[in-house]
């Protein structure tokens, strides 16, 4: 059973709604976030568990295991970008002579993109092909479970808090690293559900492990470096690469084009039958610098109106 620290405000420079909360954490940018009965949402990224809640006036409030609680609260800021002025960032965007995207913001004040680790967000994509959130979101759980280690947090002495016993257990286990993955057979990996992404996996923790600072090394580099660097990785073509440095380096030039961003660039912007490539180039030339933030506001609004 988990003692959670009180319920502790989230000031965030440009505040969000529980809807765009939602959009945050649950879009498709992260898969380790799991929302109650409640609509408290419980997370893990880089060893950390935290839970979050809408509070009144668009604002948060944040609970931890009361033994992380203080270095929670620096990570979790980090990670949603606390002090980043999000809709400033946005006003940037050509909303002002693109009508759609202007609607797309309208709809979602505040969306930004989180600031995950590279390494956890190269795995998870490796597990998206052809497969939808809540199917990426049981494989990364299975991967956690049987191959990655148990986050323990010892309690403190002092008078007893919140207890949740019914906190998801799968985000008290950490992602294996990529030297544990490298001496996990494929077969095993198939257990967890990965399929014809099992090899891919494997064959790119072999490559990592084999290569220390690799990652961080692809993280550095330019842009356009980076990204080949990526697709030199099994099964990693040119919408995971762009997704792994969007969500997990914060490159914001980064387009990723998927069924949503076709759709919506079909839709509304006449690319009918243009090749994903076509329309990466597009996006980052009409939406500029900030391209993969207005990629966020244009899956947001395909995804949620079609679903």
């Amino acid at each position: 059973m988990i003692i959670w620290s009180d319920w502790k405000p989230l000031r965030l420079r440009s505040p969000v709604s529980g809807a765009v909360l939602a959009e945050i954490l649950d879009g498709g940018q992260a898969f380790r976030w799991l929302c109650g009965s409640d609509g408290v949402w419980t997370g893990a990224w880089a060893g950390n568990v935290v839970r979050l809640r809408p509070s009144p006036a668009n604002g948060l409030q944040w609970s931890a295991p009361s033994a992380a609680a203080a270095a929670a609260q620096t990570e979790l800021e980090r990670y949603l970008d606390a002090d980043g002025d999000a809709d400033g960032l946005a006003d940037t965007l050509p909303w002002r002579s693109d009508g759609h995207l202007a609607r797309c913001l309208a709809a979602y004040p505040g969306l930004r993109l989180l600031r995950q680790p590279i390494g956890e967000t190269l795995l998870c994509f490796l597990c998206s092909a052809t497969k939808r959130i809540v199917q990426i979101k049981q494989m990364v759980a299975r991967l956690a479970a049987n191959h990655g280690a148990s986050l323990r947090f010892e309690e403190p002495d002092g008078p007893p808090r919140e207890t949740d016993g019914r906190s998801p257990r799968p985000l008290f286990q950490r992602l294996p690293t990529w030297e544990e993955l490298g001496r996990v057979p494929e077969a095993e990996l198939r257990e967890c559900g990965l399929g014809f992404r099992a090899r891919h996996v494997h064959r790119t923790a072999q490559f990592l492990a084999e290569r220390p600072g690799w990652l961080e090394a692809t993280e550095a580099a330019p842009y356009g470096e980076a990204r080949e660097r990526l697709r030199s990785l099994p099964g990693v073509g040119e919408k995971i690469a762009d997704c792994v440095l969007l969500f997990g380096a914060g490159r914001l030039e980064a387009f990723p084009v998927d069924v949503w961003i076709l759709r919506a660039m079909a839709g509304h912007y006449g690319l009918r039958g243009w090749k994903p490539g076509q329309i990466a180039q597009f996006g980052r030339a009409h939406f500029g610098p900030l391209a993969g933030l207005a990629q966020q506001y244009l899956f947001a609004w395909e995804r949620r109106r079609r679903s």
